[in-house]
């Protein structure tokens, strides 16, 4: 198979790299939108500072009441919305219809597994970015404000390892 070379998650900066490697994957880093945020309790102060970068990017966030009453109460504006187990119109409804652009999602216990099983699913048919892991979020982030700073460039594997003479 013939390599064109386009795209490669390397770079001197992580989240320009990051962003590469989500390229050459075929997941687009949306550059904005509403960013949808349901986090176990565990993982939600982790996640304050990327919430309040995606806010400050222009990002909108929408959120479990859970996780918007939290965002809330230190300072992320967050509009609440439904898990589908609470009735339409809920999170699928919104990514159904275009409304969310990316997907941030932890699970704990076995009915937040079940309800995010149709949240993977309708992010995968509708090509939404989707992540499951803090780290994983943050480096999103991280890629998605390094874009929005620049743009991805195609540079030589060469300038990055020069040969030594």
């Amino acid at each position: 198979m013939k390599s064109t070379g386009e795209v490669m998650g390397i770079d001197w900066e992580f989240g320009k790299a990051f962003a590469k490697a989500q390229l050459a994957a075929n997941v687009r880093l949306p550059l904005a939108g509403k960013v949808f945020i349901s986090i176990k309790d565990t993982d939600k102060a982790a996640l304050l500072a990327p919430a309040r970068q995606l806010v400050a990017a222009g990002f909108g966030v929408v959120a479990t009441r859970g996780t918007a009453t939290f965002f809330a109460a230190h300072g992320v504006p967050a509009e609440p919305v439904n898990k589908v187990k609470e009735g339409r119109p809920h999170i699928v409804d919104a990514i159904k219809n275009n409304e969310i652009a990316m997907v941030f999602n932890t699970t704990f216990g076995t009915d937040s597994i079940l309800d995010s099983f149709s949240i993977r699913r309708t992010t995968l048919m509708n090509n939404v970015a989707y992540y499951t892991t803090v780290a994983g979020m943050c480096a999103a982030v991280d890629g998605i404000l390094a874009m929005q700073r620049e743009s991805l460039d195609v540079t030589p594997l060469q300038e990055y390892h020069p040969q030594n003479g």
